[in-house]
Protein backbone atom coordinates (compact mmCIF):
# COMPACT_ATOMS: atom_id res chain seq x y z
CA UNK A 1 0.00 0.00 0.00
CA UNK A 2 1.22 3.44 -0.77
CA UNK A 3 1.26 6.42 1.50
CA UNK A 4 -0.38 9.62 0.61
CA UNK A 5 1.35 11.81 -2.16
CA UNK A 6 4.01 14.05 -1.06
CA UNK A 7 3.11 18.06 -1.31
CA UNK A 8 4.89 21.36 -0.75
CA UNK A 9 7.83 22.36 -2.11
CA UNK A 10 8.95 18.95 -2.23
CA UNK A 11 6.37 17.59 -4.11
CA UNK A 12 7.25 20.08 -6.84
CA UNK A 13 10.70 19.37 -6.63
CA UNK A 14 9.93 16.17 -7.68
CA UNK A 15 8.16 16.59 -10.24
CA UNK A 16 10.85 19.08 -11.51
CA UNK A 17 13.69 16.19 -11.12
CA UNK A 18 10.94 13.81 -13.64
CA UNK A 19 11.92 16.77 -16.07
CA UNK A 20 15.55 16.30 -15.45
CA UNK A 21 15.32 12.43 -16.00
CA UNK A 22 13.77 13.09 -19.37
CA UNK A 23 16.81 15.34 -20.07
CA UNK A 24 18.80 12.67 -19.18
CA UNK A 25 20.14 13.00 -15.71
CA UNK A 26 19.56 10.13 -13.64
CA UNK A 27 18.32 10.36 -9.85
CA UNK A 28 21.77 10.28 -7.51
CA UNK A 29 20.99 9.26 -3.69
CA UNK A 30 24.57 9.96 -2.07
CA UNK A 31 24.45 8.98 1.67
CA UNK A 32 23.55 12.17 4.26
CA UNK A 33 26.53 10.99 6.38
CA UNK A 34 30.02 12.08 4.48
CA UNK A 35 33.88 12.47 5.06
CA UNK A 36 34.67 15.32 6.30
CA UNK A 37 37.88 16.26 4.57
CA UNK A 38 36.54 17.36 1.14
CA UNK A 39 34.66 19.66 2.36
CA UNK A 40 37.44 21.08 5.17
CA UNK A 41 39.86 21.31 2.12
CA UNK A 42 37.82 22.22 -1.15
CA UNK A 43 35.08 23.97 -0.04
CA UNK A 44 34.45 27.82 0.15
CA UNK A 45 34.92 29.05 3.78
CA UNK A 46 31.56 30.00 4.51
CA UNK A 47 30.48 26.29 4.25
CA UNK A 48 33.64 25.11 6.23
CA UNK A 49 32.42 27.41 9.32
CA UNK A 50 28.89 25.95 8.69
CA UNK A 51 29.52 22.15 9.28
CA UNK A 52 28.05 20.29 11.75
CA UNK A 53 30.93 17.74 12.30
CA UNK A 54 31.39 13.94 14.54
CA UNK A 55 33.44 10.97 13.78
CA UNK A 56 32.94 7.05 13.63
CA UNK A 57 34.27 4.70 16.39
CA UNK A 58 37.68 4.42 14.02
CA UNK A 59 38.23 8.18 14.32
CA UNK A 60 37.62 9.11 10.96
CA UNK A 61 35.63 12.71 11.13
CA UNK A 62 32.51 12.86 9.26
CA UNK A 63 30.04 15.33 8.53
CA UNK A 64 26.20 16.02 7.89
CA UNK A 65 26.51 17.01 4.04
CA UNK A 66 26.45 20.63 3.38
CA UNK A 67 25.61 20.50 -0.26
CA UNK A 68 25.51 17.32 -2.89
CA UNK A 69 27.59 18.45 -5.15
CA UNK A 70 31.09 16.65 -4.27
CA UNK A 71 28.37 13.89 -2.60
CA UNK A 72 27.06 13.65 -6.34
CA UNK A 73 30.94 13.57 -7.24
CA UNK A 74 32.59 10.74 -5.26
CA UNK A 75 29.73 8.52 -5.85
CA UNK A 76 30.38 9.18 -9.84
CA UNK A 77 34.12 8.06 -9.09
CA UNK A 78 33.47 5.13 -7.24
CA UNK A 79 31.48 4.16 -10.10
CA UNK A 80 32.23 1.89 -13.52
CA UNK A 81 31.30 4.98 -15.23
CA UNK A 82 33.75 7.24 -13.53
CA UNK A 83 35.80 9.05 -16.50
CA UNK A 84 32.68 8.80 -18.86
CA UNK A 85 30.33 11.30 -19.13
CA UNK A 86 27.65 11.08 -17.16
CA UNK A 87 24.73 13.38 -16.20
CA UNK A 88 22.94 13.27 -12.74
CA UNK A 89 20.35 14.74 -10.88
CA UNK A 90 19.34 14.95 -7.41
CA UNK A 91 16.95 15.95 -4.62
CA UNK A 92 17.62 15.62 -0.64
CA UNK A 93 18.16 17.44 3.03
CA UNK A 94 21.50 19.33 2.76
CA UNK A 95 23.08 20.77 6.40
CA UNK A 96 24.60 23.91 7.52
CA UNK A 97 24.79 25.79 10.93
CA UNK A 98 23.03 29.30 9.41
CA UNK A 99 22.01 31.19 12.22
CA UNK A 100 18.70 32.04 12.78
CA UNK A 101 17.49 29.54 10.13
CA UNK A 102 16.48 25.76 10.03
CA UNK A 103 19.87 24.23 9.34
CA UNK A 104 18.32 21.66 7.32
CA UNK A 105 17.00 22.69 4.18
CA UNK A 106 16.36 21.13 0.98
CA UNK A 107 18.74 20.89 -2.33
CA UNK A 108 17.53 19.88 -6.13
CA UNK A 109 20.26 20.02 -8.64
CA UNK A 110 22.12 18.65 -11.76
CA UNK A 111 26.12 17.74 -11.90
CA UNK A 112 27.36 16.74 -15.46
CA UNK A 113 30.74 14.90 -15.73
CA UNK A 114 32.86 14.28 -18.53
CA UNK A 115 31.49 16.26 -21.69
CA UNK A 116 34.69 17.96 -22.84
CA UNK A 117 32.32 20.49 -25.32
CA UNK A 118 32.95 23.18 -22.33
CA UNK A 119 30.72 26.31 -23.36
CA UNK A 120 28.01 24.17 -24.80
CA UNK A 121 27.79 21.92 -21.54
CA UNK A 122 27.90 25.15 -19.47
CA UNK A 123 24.82 27.34 -21.43
CA UNK A 124 22.84 23.86 -21.18
CA UNK A 125 23.31 23.99 -16.91
CA UNK A 126 21.67 27.44 -17.36
CA UNK A 127 19.24 27.06 -19.42
CA UNK A 128 18.18 23.94 -17.59
CA UNK A 129 18.69 26.30 -14.33
CA UNK A 130 16.23 28.72 -16.10
CA UNK A 131 13.71 26.22 -16.87
CA UNK A 132 13.75 25.10 -13.09
CA UNK A 133 12.79 28.73 -12.27
CA UNK A 134 10.02 28.99 -15.03
CA UNK A 135 8.78 25.61 -13.78
CA UNK A 136 8.07 27.21 -9.94
CA UNK A 137 5.90 29.76 -12.11
CA UNK A 138 8.53 32.55 -12.03
CA UNK A 139 8.21 34.33 -15.18
CA UNK A 140 11.77 35.97 -14.80
CA UNK A 141 15.01 35.81 -13.06
CA UNK A 142 18.29 38.06 -12.86
CA UNK A 143 20.71 36.04 -14.24
CA UNK A 144 24.13 36.75 -12.61
CA UNK A 145 27.04 35.22 -14.47
CA UNK A 146 31.13 35.53 -14.39
CA UNK A 147 33.94 33.33 -14.95
CA UNK A 148 37.40 32.78 -12.88
CA UNK A 149 39.10 31.33 -15.28
CA UNK A 150 39.24 34.61 -16.89
CA UNK A 151 41.01 36.24 -13.77
CA UNK A 152 42.86 33.31 -14.01
CA UNK A 153 43.66 33.73 -17.34
CA UNK A 154 44.43 37.41 -16.17
CA UNK A 155 46.82 36.63 -13.12
CA UNK A 156 48.69 34.15 -15.09
CA UNK A 157 49.65 36.86 -17.64
CA UNK A 158 50.85 39.16 -15.69
CA UNK A 159 53.15 37.12 -14.39
CA UNK A 160 53.21 37.74 -10.36
CA UNK A 161 55.85 35.69 -8.11
CA UNK A 162 53.42 32.25 -7.65
CA UNK A 163 52.77 33.21 -4.15
CA UNK A 164 50.78 36.39 -5.20
CA UNK A 165 49.02 34.15 -7.91
CA UNK A 166 47.71 31.88 -4.96
CA UNK A 167 46.67 34.83 -2.86
CA UNK A 168 44.69 36.42 -5.49
CA UNK A 169 43.23 33.50 -6.82
CA UNK A 170 42.29 32.29 -3.08
CA UNK A 171 40.69 36.40 -2.62
CA UNK A 172 38.56 36.29 -5.86
CA UNK A 173 37.19 33.09 -4.76
CA UNK A 174 36.39 35.06 -0.96
CA UNK A 175 35.58 38.18 -2.72
CA UNK A 176 34.55 39.76 0.10
CA UNK A 177 38.93 40.13 0.61
CA UNK A 178 40.37 41.20 -2.99
CA UNK A 179 39.50 44.72 -3.35
CA UNK A 180 41.47 45.45 0.22
CA UNK A 181 44.07 42.88 -0.19
CA UNK A 182 44.74 44.29 -3.40
CA UNK A 183 45.96 47.53 -1.61
CA UNK A 184 47.69 46.05 0.77
CA UNK A 185 49.86 43.45 -1.59
CA UNK A 186 50.46 47.43 -3.49
CA UNK A 187 52.28 48.67 -0.64
CA UNK A 188 55.80 47.30 0.20
CA UNK A 189 55.76 46.20 3.85
CA UNK A 190 57.86 47.79 6.46
CA UNK A 191 57.55 44.46 9.24
CA UNK A 192 59.44 45.23 12.28
CA UNK A 193 62.51 41.74 12.44
CA UNK A 194 61.16 38.90 14.16
CA UNK A 195 61.90 35.10 15.22
CA UNK A 196 61.92 33.97 11.72
CA UNK A 197 63.74 36.41 9.82
CA UNK A 198 66.69 33.96 8.82
CA UNK A 199 63.52 31.67 7.46
CA UNK A 200 62.07 34.43 5.70
CA UNK A 201 65.64 35.16 4.60
CA UNK A 202 66.34 31.76 3.33
CA UNK A 203 62.90 31.44 1.49
CA UNK A 204 63.52 34.55 -0.50
CA UNK A 205 63.11 33.68 -3.95
CA UNK A 206 62.02 29.80 -3.85
CA UNK A 207 59.35 28.36 -5.11
CA UNK A 208 56.50 26.78 -3.39
CA UNK A 209 58.25 23.09 -3.18
CA UNK A 210 61.58 24.27 -2.17
CA UNK A 211 59.34 26.27 0.63
CA UNK A 212 57.86 22.59 1.76
CA UNK A 213 60.89 20.68 1.59
CA UNK A 214 62.68 23.52 4.13
CA UNK A 215 59.61 23.97 6.34
CA UNK A 216 58.92 19.79 6.31
CA UNK A 217 62.84 19.89 7.37
CA UNK A 218 62.84 22.16 9.98
CA UNK A 219 59.53 20.50 11.47
CA UNK A 220 61.06 17.01 11.40
CA UNK A 221 64.09 18.20 13.58
CA UNK A 222 61.57 19.77 16.14
CA UNK A 223 60.01 16.60 16.12
CA UNK A 224 56.28 18.45 15.43
CA UNK A 225 53.74 17.80 12.29
CA UNK A 226 51.52 20.77 13.05
CA UNK A 227 51.65 24.20 14.45
CA UNK A 228 48.25 25.71 16.10
CA UNK A 229 46.62 23.62 13.68
CA UNK A 230 48.01 24.09 10.79
CA UNK A 231 49.53 21.91 8.51
CA UNK A 232 53.36 21.61 7.21
CA UNK A 233 51.94 22.97 3.77
CA UNK A 234 49.96 26.07 5.53
CA UNK A 235 52.97 26.89 7.38
CA UNK A 236 54.90 26.62 4.05
CA UNK A 237 52.25 28.85 2.02
CA UNK A 238 52.37 31.29 5.02
CA UNK A 239 56.27 31.57 5.17
CA UNK A 240 56.41 32.05 1.10
CA UNK A 241 54.35 34.62 1.26
CA UNK A 242 55.55 36.90 4.34
CA UNK A 243 58.99 36.09 2.01
CA UNK A 244 57.65 37.64 -0.99
CA UNK A 245 56.12 40.64 0.63
CA UNK A 246 59.39 41.44 2.23
CA UNK A 247 60.94 41.78 -1.05
CA UNK A 248 58.17 44.44 -2.33
CA UNK A 249 55.04 45.26 -3.37
CA UNK A 250 53.03 44.09 -5.97
CA UNK A 251 53.94 45.95 -8.92
CA UNK A 252 52.09 49.27 -9.94
CA UNK A 253 50.87 48.76 -13.34
CA UNK A 254 49.81 45.15 -12.72
CA UNK A 255 47.82 46.45 -9.77
CA UNK A 256 45.95 49.01 -12.41
CA UNK A 257 45.37 46.12 -15.30
CA UNK A 258 43.70 44.14 -12.27
CA UNK A 259 41.43 46.96 -11.30
CA UNK A 260 40.35 47.75 -14.98
CA UNK A 261 39.25 43.78 -15.53
CA UNK A 262 37.34 44.42 -12.14
CA UNK A 263 35.53 46.89 -13.39
CA UNK A 264 34.31 44.98 -16.62
CA UNK A 265 30.70 43.77 -16.61
CA UNK A 266 27.69 44.41 -18.97
CA UNK A 267 26.07 41.65 -21.45
CA UNK A 268 28.34 39.02 -22.24
CA UNK A 269 28.44 40.46 -25.76
CA UNK A 270 29.26 43.65 -24.31
CA UNK A 271 32.15 42.03 -21.76
CA UNK A 272 33.38 40.41 -24.58
CA UNK A 273 34.27 43.76 -26.64
CA UNK A 274 35.44 45.08 -23.19
CA UNK A 275 37.82 42.49 -22.78
CA UNK A 276 39.26 42.30 -25.99
CA UNK A 277 39.99 46.15 -25.79
CA UNK A 278 41.85 45.92 -22.71
CA UNK A 279 43.93 42.94 -23.72
CA UNK A 280 44.97 45.04 -26.57
CA UNK A 281 45.73 48.18 -24.76
CA UNK A 282 47.37 45.96 -21.99
CA UNK A 283 49.28 43.50 -23.96
CA UNK A 284 47.60 40.71 -22.31
CA UNK A 285 47.54 37.09 -23.49
CA UNK A 286 43.90 36.43 -22.74
CA UNK A 287 42.27 35.61 -25.36
CA UNK A 288 41.77 32.05 -25.23
CA UNK A 289 39.80 32.71 -21.92
CA UNK A 290 37.77 35.49 -23.84
CA UNK A 291 37.02 33.39 -26.95
CA UNK A 292 35.39 30.46 -24.36
CA UNK A 293 33.43 33.25 -23.19
CA UNK A 294 32.10 34.37 -26.24
CA UNK A 295 31.64 30.41 -27.64
CA UNK A 296 29.43 30.01 -24.39
CA UNK A 297 27.45 33.10 -25.19
CA UNK A 298 26.86 31.47 -28.25
CA UNK A 299 25.48 28.35 -27.17
CA UNK A 300 23.02 30.62 -24.77
CA UNK A 301 21.32 32.34 -27.40
CA UNK A 302 21.35 29.15 -29.10
CA UNK A 303 19.55 27.81 -25.78
CA UNK A 304 16.93 30.72 -26.37
CA UNK A 305 18.16 32.94 -23.71
CA UNK A 306 18.08 35.84 -24.85
CA UNK A 307 21.61 37.81 -24.65
CA UNK A 308 20.87 40.99 -23.48
CA UNK A 309 19.63 39.96 -20.18
CA UNK A 310 22.14 38.10 -18.85
CA UNK A 311 24.58 40.02 -16.47
CA UNK A 312 28.21 39.00 -16.47
CA UNK A 313 30.99 40.88 -14.10
CA UNK A 314 34.69 39.94 -14.41
CA UNK A 315 34.20 40.41 -10.50
CA UNK A 316 31.57 38.24 -9.66
CA UNK A 317 32.26 35.17 -7.86
CA UNK A 318 30.63 32.54 -5.84
CA UNK A 319 33.02 32.29 -2.63
CA UNK A 320 33.71 28.64 -3.44
CA UNK A 321 37.11 27.25 -3.90
CA UNK A 322 36.70 24.64 -6.29
CA UNK A 323 35.13 26.45 -9.10
CA UNK A 324 37.42 26.66 -12.31
CA UNK A 325 35.35 28.68 -14.46
CA UNK A 326 31.79 29.73 -15.50
CA UNK A 327 29.53 30.67 -12.68
CA UNK A 328 25.98 32.11 -12.29
CA UNK A 329 23.41 32.71 -9.71
CA UNK A 330 19.33 33.44 -10.63
CA UNK A 331 17.62 35.94 -8.90
CA UNK A 332 14.58 37.03 -7.60
CA UNK A 333 13.63 41.12 -6.98
CA UNK A 334 11.99 40.08 -3.77
CA UNK A 335 14.62 37.77 -2.86
CA UNK A 336 17.46 40.25 -1.71
CA UNK A 337 21.46 38.75 -2.40
CA UNK A 338 20.35 34.87 -1.65
CA UNK A 339 20.29 33.00 -4.92
CA UNK A 340 17.19 30.81 -5.96
CA UNK A 341 19.59 28.88 -8.29
CA UNK A 342 23.31 28.69 -8.62
CA UNK A 343 26.42 27.14 -10.08
CA UNK A 344 29.48 26.55 -12.39
CA UNK A 345 31.96 24.56 -13.76
CA UNK A 346 34.89 23.13 -11.58
CA UNK A 347 37.42 20.79 -13.56
CA UNK A 348 39.93 20.81 -10.84
CA UNK A 349 37.35 19.34 -8.39
CA UNK A 350 37.19 15.01 -9.24
CA UNK A 351 41.00 15.33 -9.52
CA UNK A 352 41.07 16.92 -6.05
CA UNK A 353 38.82 13.50 -5.14
CA UNK A 354 41.25 11.27 -6.34
CA UNK A 355 40.68 10.92 -10.53
CA UNK A 356 43.76 10.02 -12.10
CA UNK A 357 43.03 12.03 -14.62
CA UNK A 358 41.28 15.52 -15.30
CA UNK A 359 37.46 15.22 -15.81
CA UNK A 360 34.93 18.19 -17.07
CA UNK A 361 32.87 18.88 -14.62
CA UNK A 362 29.51 21.39 -14.64
CA UNK A 363 26.31 21.99 -12.45
CA UNK A 364 23.57 23.91 -10.25
CA UNK A 365 21.91 23.56 -6.99
CA UNK A 366 18.26 24.95 -6.25
CA UNK A 367 17.22 26.07 -3.32
CA UNK A 368 13.95 24.52 -2.76
CA UNK A 369 12.38 26.48 -0.32
CA UNK A 370 13.38 30.11 -2.16
CA UNK A 371 12.13 28.71 -5.27
CA UNK A 372 8.45 28.34 -3.56
CA UNK A 373 8.82 31.41 -1.68
CA UNK A 374 9.57 33.87 -4.37
CA UNK A 375 7.20 31.51 -6.70
CA UNK A 376 4.49 33.00 -3.74
CA UNK A 377 5.43 35.83 -3.76
CA UNK A 378 5.08 37.43 -7.61
CA UNK A 379 6.71 37.37 -10.70
CA UNK A 380 8.05 39.43 -13.25
CA UNK A 381 9.43 39.98 -16.33
CA UNK A 382 10.94 37.49 -18.51
CA UNK A 383 14.76 37.08 -18.84
CA UNK A 384 14.21 34.48 -21.41
CA UNK A 385 13.78 35.35 -25.24
CA UNK A 386 10.26 34.92 -26.46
Amino acid sequence: MTGPAPTGPAAWADTLLQSFAQAGYERAEPAILQPAEPFLDLSGEDIRKSLYLTSDAAGEELCLRPDLTIPVARDYLGSARAGQPAGFSYLGPVFRYREGRPSEFLQAGIESFGRQDRPAADAEMLALAIEATAAAGLAAVEIRTGDVALFTALIDALDLYPVWRRRLIKDFNRKRTLAQDLERLAIASVAPRNEYEGVLAALAGSDRKAALALVTDLMSIAGATAVGGRTVAEIADRFLEQSTLKSGALPRDALDRIKRFLAISGSPTEAVQQLRALAADAKLDISAAIDALEARAGFMAQRGIDIAKVRFATSFGRGLDYYTGFEFELHHPDNGDEPLVAGGRYDGLLSQLGAAESIPAVGFSIWIERLAQSSAVGKSPVGRAS
